[in-house]
Order: C-alpha cells, then sequence, then structure tokens
C-alpha cells in the first residue's frame, strides 16, 4: 500500500471511529431524563470497578445508566431517611441502553489511548423495584506515543511557541481528546497571526502489536486574511457608530481570533446588549466578512431596596443606571445608600442593638444615632478618543460612616481614571483620587489605626485632611476559568504615589504585586494553585509627619490570606483592655494599682481580675478572651500559599488542602531601608505557616467555599493599651508592662486549646 493509500485508509478509519462514536455516545434523551412511572427497575447504585487512569467522573457523565440521586447536597440529610419523590431525581433501568453503555466506555478508553478496554457488566436486585448496576472494566495496555513530528513554517511560529502548543507528548497514551485539543491550539495561533484559513492536518500511524503509534502534524497556514465587510444587525436604539467603536478591527485590518474576542468582549461589557455574537461564513477567501448579530438590552436600569438589621436599623438603597446616555454608549452610574435611620426610637428597643450614648469622642451624645450615608456619580466613555481598547472614566463622592462609640469618618472627593487594554484580558489603568477626609474618634482609634498616641498629633490627624494618591494598575488573566481556574496564571502589579504634589496631606509611595499559577495534576478538576503577594509601603515627608494611613498599610490573614488566622489578624499587634479589669489589678511590686490616674500605666495586666467579685472578693484573673488584639498592620508583606484542589465523589461538592504563610513588619523588603538592617525588622514583625483543608460547592455562582485554617502559632509578648477618662475625653494609655498573649486562650483545657486553633473562613469564590 502506497503512502496515500495508507494516508486515506488512517482518515477512513478516524471517521468511522468519529460516526461509531456518535451513534452511541451521546445517551438517548429518554435514557438521560428522570422517568415520571417506573415501568422498569430504578437504579439505586452504580459502581464503576476499575477505573484507574481516566476520570472516573467524566466516564461516568459519557454512559447512559445513572443511579438515582438527590437533586442537591443541601436535601442529602432528608433524601437519606425519606423516599419523597421531590427530593430525588429518579433513574430507572434500560436494558438497551446499558449493552450500548459497554460500547460507549470502550470508545472513551479508546479516545483517551487504551485500545484494548474490555467491559462487563452486573445487576443485581435489591428489591422487587430496585437494582445496583455495576461496571467491572480492564483497562488494558495504553497504546504509547513515540514520536510526534511538526512541521511548519518557521518565520511564523518560534520554536518555543511550538513546543508550548505540541499538548501530546511522547512516552504518553496516544490520547485523541488532547490531539484535537493541539490542532485546535495550532489553529488558534495562526488565526491571531492573521491566518484564518490555516489548515492544521494531524494523522498518526499506530502498531497495534508493539501498541505505539507515532503522530504527524502538518501546519499549512495559506493565505493572510483581512477583515472585508461589517454587516450589523439587530441594532435599532443604539448608532451602528457606537457598535463600530467597540470592535477592535476595522475593515482592512488582520482577521484575527483575539480581535474577536476583545470585540465580543466590549459588546457585552458596553451592557447595551442581551446578545452579541461575532459570525463569519466559513468561506475560503482572504477578505472576511463579520456579521455583528446583536439583541438590544434595556438603556436604563433603576432598583430600589430596603432592609433592617439589629446593628444598623433601617437602611435603604437606591441605583440609576442609564447605559447610552446622548448616546456613545456613555455609561452614567448614580448610587446611594442611607442607613441608621430612625436609630433614635429604634436604640435598644426590641431586637435591635442598644448604642451607648458617649459624649467623651465628638461631645455630641446623638451623634452615633444620626443617619449615617454614602452617595456617588460615576461617568464612563468606553471607546474614548474612538479608540475601542480605552475606556474614561470620571466620579464623585461622598459619604458619612459611623462605628457606633468608635469613630465618625466623613468624606468626599472625586477620580478619575483611563484605562488602556494592553491584550486579551491584560489592562493597565492610570487614575488618580481625590479624598477630603475628617476623623472624628477617640484617642485610642487614631493610636491603634494610625500608630500616633501623643495629643498634638492626635489634634493633627482629626482635622480635615487630603489623601490623593496617583495609581498605575497593570493587570493580565491567563486563566481558563473566571470562577475556578483548572490552568493559566493571573497577575496584578500596583505602584501608588502621593506628595504634596498630589494636593495630598498624606505622603507615602507604595508599590505590591499579586499573582496566582494553576496547574492540573491528572483529572480536570484536580487543581494545583499556587500565589504569592510581595507589597512594600514608606511614608513620606507630609503634612502628617511621617504617618502611614491605615488604608495604606499590609494586613495578612483571613479567606482569601492565611487561613489560620482572623481578618487582618497576622502581623503587628497590640491588645486593648477596659479600664475596668485594672481596678483591683496589682502593679510590677504587687502594690494596689490605681486605675484612676496617670499611674495607671504602671498596672500589670497580668494580674488583671474580673471587675465581677467572686465569693465577696476580687480574685478571679481574666483570661486572654477578655484581651482585644488590634492589627496595626506592616509597611512591608510577603505571603505565599499552596492550594491543591480535587473533587469529591458526589453532588458538585469539592475539597482542598493547603499550606498559608505570611510575614508582615516594618521596612521589610525594603529596597530603600538599606540593605541587611531590614531582615532584623522581619524580625520584629510577625511571620507565621498555617495548614488547613476545606470544603467547596461549586454553585452557577461560583464556589461556596468553607474552609478550616489551623494556628500553629505561640504565644506572644503583646504591648497593652488601656483607656482613662480624663476632663470629659477619652485618653489612651499604654502599660509598661506587656502582656503574654496567646490567640487560643489561656486557663483552658487541651481539649477546647485544640478547638481554639482551628479557625472557620465561609465564603464565595475561591481563595485566589
Amino acid at each position: 500500500m502506497d503512502r496515500a493509500a495508507m494516508h486515506l485508509s488512517r482518515r477512513l478509519g478516524r471517521a468511522a471511529l468519529v460516526c461509531l462514536a456518535g451513534a452511541v455516545a451521546a445517551p438517548s434523551l429518554a435514557a438521560q431524563r428522570p422517568s415520571a412511572v417506573a415501568p422498569t427497575p430504578e437504579v439505586r447504585k452504580l459502581e464503576l470497578n476499575g477505573v484507574d487512569k481516566v476520570d472516573a467522573a467524566e466516564l461516568e457523565q459519557s454512559i447512559a445508566t445513572t443511579a438515582t440521586r438527590c437533586r442537591s447536597f443541601l436535601l442529602a440529610p432528608l433524601c437519606r431517611f425519606t423516599r419523597f419523590r421531590a427530593f430525588e431525581e429518579r433513574h430507572y433501568l434500560d436494558h438497551k441502553e446499558l449493552q450500548r453503555d459497554v460500547l460507549r466506555i470502550r470508545v472513551f478508553y479508546f479516545r483517551h489511548g487504551y485500545r484494548e478496554t474490555q467491559v462487563d457488566t452486573a445487576v443485581t436486585p435489591l428489591s422487587e423495584k430496585a437494582v445496583a448496576v455495576r461496571f467491572d472494566i480492564v483497562e488494558g495496555p495504553p497504546t504509547i506515543v513515540t514520536d510526534v513530528a511538526v512541521t511548519y513554517d518557521s518565520t511564523l511560529l518560534s520554536r518555543r511557541r511550538v513546543r508550548s502548543l505540541t499538548l501530546l507528548q511522547r512516552g504518553e497514551p496516544l490520547d485523541l481528546f488532547q490531539l484535537d485539543s493541539m490542532r485546535l491550539s495550532f489553529q488558534n495561533a495562526l488565526w491571531d497571526l492573521g491566518y484564518a484559513d490555516a489548515l492544521v492536518d494531524t494523522s498518526s500511524v499506530v502498531d497495534p502489536v508493539a501498541r505505539t503509534a507515532q503522530v504527524l502534524v502538518r501546519l499549512v497556514p495559506n493565505h493572510l486574511t483581512t477583515v472585508g465587510q461589517i454587516v450589523i444587525t439587530g441594532a435599532e436604539k443604539v448608532a451602528p457608530s457606537v457598535i463600530l467603536n467597540s470592535l477592535s478591527f476595522k475593515p482592512g485590518d488582520l482577521y484575527r481570533r483575539s480581535d474577536v474576542i476583545q470585540s465580543q468582549r466590549n459588546l457585552y461589557e458596553s451592557s447595551l446588549f442581551r446578545l452579541a455574537a461575532l459570525d463569519v461564513p466559513q468561506t475560503f477567501d482572504s477578505a472576511k466578512t463579520v456579521n455583528v448579530l446583536l439583541r438590544e438590552a434595556p438603556l436604563h436600569d433603576a432598583r430600589l431596596s430596603f432592609g433592617f438589621n439589629t446593628v444598623d436599623y433601617i437602611q435603604t438603597e437606591a441605583r440609576y443606571t442609564a447605559y447610552n446616555l446622548l448616546g456613545g454608549a456613555r455609561r452614567l452610574e448614580l448610587s446611594g445608600t442611607l442607613g441608621n435611620l430612625f436609630a433614635s426610637s429604634m436604640n435598644g428597643a426590641g431586637i435591635f442593638r442598644k448604642i451607648p450614648l458617649d459624649t467623651t469622642i465628638t461631645g455630641n451624645a446623638d451623634a452615633f444615632l444620626q443617619p449615617t450615608w454614602q452617595t456617588s456619580l460615576t461617568l464612563t466613555q468606553p471607546a474614548f478618543l474612538q479608540r475601542p481598547k480605552n475606556s474614561l472614566s470620571l466620579g464623585a463622592f461622598a459619604q458619612r460612616r459611623a462605628v457606633p462609640a468608635v469613630v465618625i469618618d466623613r468624606g468626599y472627593g472625586g477620580n478619575v481614571t483611563f484605562t488602556r487594554q494592553l491584550g486579551l484580558r491584560a489592562p493597565a489603568s492610570l487614575s488618580y483620587r481625590f479624598e477630603v477626609t475628617r476623623v472624628e474618634a477617640g484617642s485610642p482609634y487614631y493610636c491603634v489605626n494610625f500608630g500616633v498616641c501623643d495629643s498634638t498629633s492626635i489634634s493633627a490627624l482629626s482635622l480635615h485632611q487630603r489623601l490623593s494618591p496617583v495609581l498605575l494598575t497593570l493587570q493580565s488573566d491567563r486563566s481558563d476559568q473566571p470562577l475556578a481556574p483548572t490552568r493559566g496564571y493571573r497577575a496584578r502589579a500596583e505602584a501608588e504615589y502621593a506628595s504634596q504634589a498630589t494636593v495630598s496631606d498624606y505622603a507615602y509611595s507604595r508599590v505590591s504585586a499579586d499573582g496566582a499559577l494553576y496547574t492540573r495534576m491528572g483529572g480536570r478538576r484536580n487543581v494545583l494553585a499556587t500565589h504569592l503577594r510581595i507589597g512594600f509601603a514608606r511614608p513620606g515627608q507630609g503634612n502628617t509627619d511621617g504617618v502611614l494611613h491605615p488604608r495604606k498599610r499590609f494586613y495578612a490573614g483571613g479567606s482569601q490570606s492565611v487561613r489560620g488566622f482572623g481578618e487582618n489578624q497576622l502581623g503587628p499587634r497590640i491588645l486593648t483592655l477596659p479600664h475596668g479589669y485594672l481596678i483591683h489589678a496589682v502593679d510590677a511590686n504587687g502594690n494596689p494599682c490605681d486605675a484612676f490616674s496617670d499611674a495607671i500605666r504602671f498596672c500589670d495586666p497580668n494580674s488583671a481580675v474580673d471587675s465581677v467579685p467572686e465569693g465577696g472578693a476580687f480574685t478571679k484573673k481574666i483570661n486572654d478572651q477578655q484581651f482585644t488584639p488590634r492589627p496595626l498592620g506592616g509597611t512591608s508583606i510577603l505571603e505565599g500559599s499552596v492550594e491543591y484542589r480535587f473533587p469529591l465523589p458526589f453532588f458538585s461538592l469539592g475539597g482542598a488542602v493547603f499550606v498559608d504563610g505570611a510575614a508582615v513588619g516594618e521596612r521589610v523588603l525594603d529596597p530603600l531601608g538599606g540593605g541587611l538592617s531590614s531582615f532584623a525588622n522581619l524580625v520584629h514583625g510577625k511571620a507565621a505557616i498555617t495548614p488547613g483543608f476545606g470544603v467547596r460547592y461549586y454553585s452557577p455562582v461560583g464556589p461556596i467555599r468553607i474552609d478550616l485554617g489551623i494556628n500553629t502559632s505561640q504565644s506572644e509578648q503583646l504591648a497593652v493599651v488601656t483607656e482613662l477618662v480624663k476632663n470629659g475625653k477619652r485618653e489612651l494609655v499604654p502599660l509598661d508592662i506587656p502582656r503574654r498573649y496567646s490567640a487560643t486562650g489561656s486557663q483552658t483545657s487541651a481539649w477546647r486549646n485544640a478547638l481554639n486553633r482551628l479557625v472557620l473562613h465561609l465564603s464565595i469564590g475561591q481563595a485566589y
């Protein structure tokens, strides 16, 4: 047989395989759909024995026979104890489909490179109306790829690029799924160069005796393709010029895949269309006609909501969006929220929390009962300067926020942001934000959050201050899925600067970088995810005397950071202790503590006792739970994490094991801080490594995540501060003697100590 005949034979063989697979691989609708009646026995149990080299979940989805299952994992406890039809999705045995399933499994294995797989079935009655079905699978040896040859034009693709696109490697089974993915990858790579009519021919020569295969891939770029005519269909209210400005190409440009994807993304992100599709007729022609198929969405959207909770009383929120303001796809967004409504009459009534009337912070006892509010206006112009890759956003905002008996934060300002798409899912933005803030709080708030404890500095910070940084942001997203990535990477870098030159009272420089890498490990849902974050901030000389705003400091700990700690609890901290616990304490010499004057600083926090007498005497020492740790944040951070995600054999659940770690300190990794001296600052900061495990439910809105982090840290010496009322004002007093503090608690049993080391996190979305 000559080479042409052999090539034709291989193609006919593969075509026959495809036809056979099409006939048997797609289960019939009757077999897949749950039955309303029971003409045949119900399948209560399904087993796939012998599955090792392929993904069992994918194999189970490829066959028609399915076991009765609970409709949702939330109903699992009910399904376990009741057979109520509304809770279950019932499936029944179809003997014809069972016979076809044997062939479906063999085809599935054949496509994955196992051409000698044997399958047997067993049906075991469980009752008169229920059976268990078992597939006994002998996978057999694989057909191994001994050579992969790619012929291509080296002026178009580099050797490194070809290697990265060659998914099927020597020594691996002849996986036809991988071969097809490789063909598509090469075709897309050539399309991105402007060769949309490129031909990628794949063939394989199989030696059934030796169980080996040689794979040949031939790339034929053909001619360059350009954009010809652009035809818009379905636009009635939106002007054609708006649509053309959203496209990343124009007639005469190279017709490239990345431009098509970005154009479709631009159309959807404008929110002007419910449907946006770009269709190109399959013609072998150098000029491509692009049909833009659209279905318009409403151009206005308004929402009004009300609610209440026991902390913020009555709340209301209003939003209005105009998606095509004055044409040009300009988007105007107005939003406003009101909270603390009717607080004066609801304070302490029924289920609502009672806010203590405190005059030591603002001088007005009702200040914390007044309404809180926040309003913003944003105007966005896509395709700025008629460039689809550009956008410009202008905004203004004002707010009044309050934390009862702690702080009232007022602010107003505006911002401007210019964004340019450097590539597919790779935006870069330059923004400037001008904000005037005024914080009304007691000395404890400034000391804990700003690191400023002297009255002179606090008086200066309590005036109106301007926080006006310039921010440069670079992002790149090369992950395969937005909600639960399985391969690729995500990266983000920020550089921020503020000084008197930017009309800011706070002066600082801040740089940070954050990245995550996703790698498949075996099955499609077995993923190894790694994460790294690094950053440093340095205060400058401004009107705030080198004070770094707490929003610009770095914090670690929480559901998306080091999960062995609570939110922001890893890093430099201090302890706060209510004044009452020191009334019956002693000082370092064992003398009674003077808790009503400046001499309170000599009190020993380790001798603090409960303010409630026990047996008529104040002798019950308090434990660590009475001390409140307050994060100070750091000027430097180094954070890393490794997480292995894997599927669980029921419902849409997945598991994960992880190790998180971070170091937060002062001037760590600061290149301007001076050589090896910065390593000493790392020691004076705080570092920890914590393992953990968790479960994910993969819902339509993203993974619902439950994680348990294990805090392995030991006790540490922390400074303690308390407060004293002087001349009607609260003042913070740092104690001279530190406290050895343990996050797991002191004076507790070993069992409770172990439980206290577990930190629970419940959130939506992966950690990174």
